[in-house]
This record gives C-alpha cells, structure tokens and sequence, in this order.
C-alpha cells in the first residue's frame, strides 16, 4: 500500500513538472519577442481566432497561429478581440499582440476635403476613400466643410457626412453671429453662398476680404456680380472646367450666370471654408468694384471701369 502510495505521489509530481515545464515553455514562448521589424498597421477582420491568427500570420506579426490560438484561449477571460484596424509595435509579443487586440485604440484615418469643391467632387472624393463602408447619401451643394475628417477602419460615408455637414453647420452660425452691421445678406444661407463665390475667386487668403468687399459693393449698388465662377459652375454642371469661358458662355441663360443676372445665384458654387465664410459675413471695407488676374496669382483691383480696363489689358498682355 505504501508503495502504491509512493508511486502515485511520484507521478503526480512528475505531471506536475510536465505541466510547469509546458507552461514556462508557452509563456516563454507568448512573452518573447515577435517577427515584425517595423511597426505595422493591419485591419483585424470580424471572425474567430483561427481567422485573426491566420491575419497577423500572413502580416508578420507573429510567427505561430496555433501558439497565438492557444494564447487567446488562457487568457480569454481578458476580454474579447476586437476587429478594428490596430498598431503593432516592432518586435511585440504574442502577450503585447493580444493586448492591442483587447485594449488598444484603433488606427484612426483622415480625410481632407480642400476648400472650394463641389458636392459632386467632395462626393467623389469620399466614395474613393480607403476604409469607408456602405453607400453615401445624396448631399446639396455647399453643405460641407472643408476640413480633415478623423475615422476608423470600417466607419461609414454616412457617418462621415453627417460630421462634414454638422460642421458646416455650425461654422456658418458662428460666421453668421459675428457678421458686420448692414450687410446686403438676408440669411446665413445667402452668406454661405457668397461664401462660396469668393472660395472660388481667389486662393490667396489675404485678398478674401477685399474680393468679398467688391462683391458687397455690387450688391449694395444692384450691379451684376459678374463673377467667372458662377458661369462655370453652370456650363460644367458642378464639376471643373476643361478650357476657359467663351463669350457664349457668359451670354448663356442660366440661373447661375451672374453676368445675365443681378444679385446672388440661387445656391453656392462650392463649399466654402471658414475663412471665406468670415470674408463674406466681415467683408473689407473698399470702394473697389472690379478686379483681374494680375499675373502673380493674385487680382489688380480698381475703383472705376476706366481702371478695370487698364487692368484687364495688362492681363491680356500676360496672357498672349
């Protein structure tokens, strides 16, 4: 009886150290260094752990799917993996992998929507983006700010213009709030179409105000904005233009065409950003009424039509 007991004792103690053996072996081997040499950003797809180990495998981020396996399973009670895009540093163990996949942020990406698009082009823009999901719904002209958009591996367009247009939003009340006194603008919408005139008139941020004071001039003395812009606008149909504006263009009967017509078009042209939303609310207080190209990427303004001409032949010299 004895020796029985002796026996099992001695058996019992030898699984123990075959157990502890194992174990010491898998944590050496989930708490050692990993195979990437550089960080890396993977997308961890929805699935099981078969399906996540056979990812970082592929990836590099690890060397051992079935250890991976294995490790995910002692420590399940850690918390799930989630599937998200995520960052592996250099050289991350097993142990390091599993607790970006529990704990750690996902990658965020950013989109950029530069000032002065259209809705047709921002929509453009947004449906080729890499790692947005599911359709994107129909969005009117000027709606959205230009300004660079946070997201997540898998977030929705929709979700994405949501955030574009409550930040329009909000950027138009702000202007609108701060306006100068006596403007020729009855609404917010109205400045945020002027706006967007002058978003396209010039790129050079230090001429917004004085462009925006010309076009307030205008509309204070029922002069015809007589802005190129607009007519593109209406001959391209919300998307740029391939060539220059013809004549024909400019007689061209259009809502849009503010040569033909007097006082703001019917809509914005582009989405404007906030520092044209401020030129149009606080334009520069000018008795300019007329500008041109100069040449520098810049406009030569003047206070008569006498001096636009001068203007506009010193242009047209440049330009032959």
């Amino acid at each position: 009886m004895r020796r029985a007991l002796r026996l099992v004792g001695a058996l019992v103690l030898l699984a123990a150290a075959l157990l502890g053996g194992a174990a010491f072996f898998v944590w050496r081997a989930v708490t050692a260094p990993g195979p990437l040499a550089e960080p890396a950003q993977v997308v961890i797809p929805r699935g099981g752990t078969e399906t996540i180990a056979a990812v970082l495998r592929e990836r590099g981020v690890i060397r051992d799917a079935r250890l991976f396996a294995l490790a995910a399973y002692l420590t399940r009670g850690e918390g799930p993996l989630r599937a998200a895009e995520f960052l592996f540093p250099a050289g991350a163990s097993i142990r390091e992998v599993l607790g970006v996949l529990r704990e750690g942020r996902p990658v965020l990406r950013r989109l950029t929507i530069p000032e002065g698009l259209t809705a047709r082009q921002i929509a453009a823009l947004i449906e080729r983006t890499e790692g947005l999901t599911g359709d994107l719904p129909p969005f009117p002209e000027g709606a959205v700010l230009p300004e660079t958009y946070a997201f997540a591996f898998g977030d929705t367009r929709a979700s994405v213009l949501r955030r574009a247009i409550a930040a329009m939003d909000q950027a138009l009340a702000e202007a609108w709030a701060q306006r100068a006194p006596n403007l020729p603008l009855a609404s917010p919408r109205e400045a945020l179409i002027l706006a967007s005139i002058i978003e396209r008139e010039t790129g050079v941020a230090a001429e917004r105000g004085l462009v925006a004071g010309v076009f307030v001039n205008r509309l204070r003395r029922n002069m015809p904005l007589q802005s190129d812009p607009t007519v593109a606008y209406a001959v391209g149909q919300g998307m740029p233009l391939d060539r220059p504006l013809t004549r024909a263009d400019l007689e061209r009967d259009h809502p849009f065409n503010t040569y033909r017509n007097r006082g703001l078009p019917p809509g914005p042209i582009a989405s404007p950003g906030r520092e044209a939303l401020r030129a149009a609310v606080r334009p520069e207080a000018t008795d300019f009424l007329y500008f041109v190209a100069d040449g520098t990427g810049g406009h030569a303004f003047a206070r008569t039509l006498e001096e636009h001409n001068r203007n506009v032949a010193r242009w047209r010299a440049l330009t032959r």
